[in-house]
């Protein structure tokens, strides 16, 4: 790639048409011919996913990466599957989305201030990247990361993966991050400053998979306290 993309628009465009890991490019692909029973009648996406929400984002949600019968179906961050029902469904409840649910790219979902990502953008077997797909995917969360930065507020990083792939980010911008570097816990929170001098409030929650969801790991209070503590500190 000679140069970053330079609008988020042109960002998603790219990011649309990646092609760059082999083994996400089978899976998803492969994903989208097999299909689920269940939607079988459905046209699938099966490609990267990019980021979802605000030009603007005073929030900006990092995830770990689009399930293969959720965004890998719909081509929407967070949509399609049970953690995109538990994600919005807080967000609607502490009043950043429009609707409870996020179904489809057409469903009239909205969000108020708030651009939701992930640190890869295609769906992995198992969920589970290799660290040369999270490496392969970084720049994108560069690039994204640049062009929201002179609006961005909070960070939320879903999920210890994420809360990584944040940090790496955060410091690849320029930006200064405590040290030692904070850890990774539901409710950490820590300052970083942007390399123009403004602090950004970095949040972290478990991710609301089914397996932090089924298990009570994660529960509803405690998904809208962090998202409820992310408008707070943007001023939403």
């Amino acid at each position: 790639r000679v140069t970053a993309p330079g609008t988020l628009a042109a960002l998603d465009d790219a990011i649309g048409r990646c092609r760059r890991c082999p083994r996400l490019v089978a899976w998803r692909e492969e994903v989208a011919v097999v299909k689920r029973a269940s939607f079988s009648d459905e046209e699938y996406w099966g490609r990267a996913v990019p980021g979802f929400g605000s030009a603007t984002p005073s929030i900006w949600v990092v995830g770990l990466a689009p399930a293969a019968h959720g965004a890998n179906r719909t081509g929407r961050m967070f949509t399609g599957d049970r953690s995109g029902d538990w994600l919005f469904g807080s967000l609607h409840r502490v009043g950043l989305a429009t609707l409870p649910t996020s179904t489809s790219r057409d469903d009239g979902q909205s969000v108020a201030g708030v651009r939701i990502t992930a640190a890869v953008h295609c769906a992995p077997p198992d969920n589970k990247p290799t660290p040369e797909e999270f490496a392969a995917c970084a720049d994108w969360l560069d690039d994204e990361r640049a062009l929201i930065e002179p609006t961005v507020a909070v960070v939320v990083a879903l999920g210890g993966l994420a809360w990584t792939a944040v940090l790496r980010c955060l410091a690849a911008g320029g930006w200064s991050i405590p040290r030692p570097r904070p850890r990774f816990g539901h409710g950490s929170a820590f300052a970083a400053v942007t390399p123009e001098g403004r602090t950004v409030t970095v949040l972290g929650s478990y991710h609301p998979s089914q397996q932090n969801t089924f298990t009570g790991r994660l529960t509803e209070p405690m998904l809208d306290a962090v998202l409820m503590q992310a408008r707070q500190v943007a001023g939403l």
